[in-house]
């Protein structure tokens, strides 16, 4: 055999070895390649998608996160204010009733000063109608002379 039929062969071989794979082996091969790139393609398309919507839901957290802080801050202002209102309440109730007691101590004291006075007076009269016994040496009647003992009383 010569070499140029050699060749001639191995160049038919090789065109049906080509022309059968092109037939038969590429096909397979490029839609295996072509679904892998889809594939590939879908995931990084998801990837996206979940990462955006990963930052959106942080957005969210943050934006809520943010809201409660805000209620929560109010929320206890708010009672901050109430507790000082109801202090204040109490202690105006306290300085009334201190008030109160303050008064009524004063209206007793007043009372018994007045019953204190009225007994020494009594007292008085009663001590001046005896001396006065001792000095006359005969016995004065309460009864005759209770305008003179009224008098005394007022004036003392």
């Amino acid at each position: 055999m010569s070499i140029n039929a050699t060749l001639f062969i191995q160049a038919i071989v090789f065109l049906i070895l080509v022309w059968f794979t092109m037939k038969f082996v590429w096909p397979p091969i490029a839609k295996a390649l072509d679904e892998r790139a889809q594939k590939i393609a879908e995931g990084l398309a998801a990837a996206d998608r979940a990462k955006s919507e990963l930052t959106a839901a942080n957005q969210k957290v943050e934006k809520e996160l943010a809201q409660v802080r805000n209620e929560t801050a109010s929320r206890l202002a708010d009672a901050d204010r109430r507790a000082q209102a109801i202090i204040e309440e109490a202690k105006a109730r306290a300085t009334e009733e201190g008030n109160k007691i303050v008064a009524s101590a004063r209206a007793e004291a007043e009372q018994q000063t007045v019953q204190a006075r009225e007994a020494l007076r009594e007292q008085v009269a009663a001590l001046a109608v005896k001396g006065a016994e001792q000095i006359l040496r005969k016995e004065v009647n309460a009864g005759v002379h209770a305008d003179l003992l009224n008098r005394l009383k007022t004036e003392l």
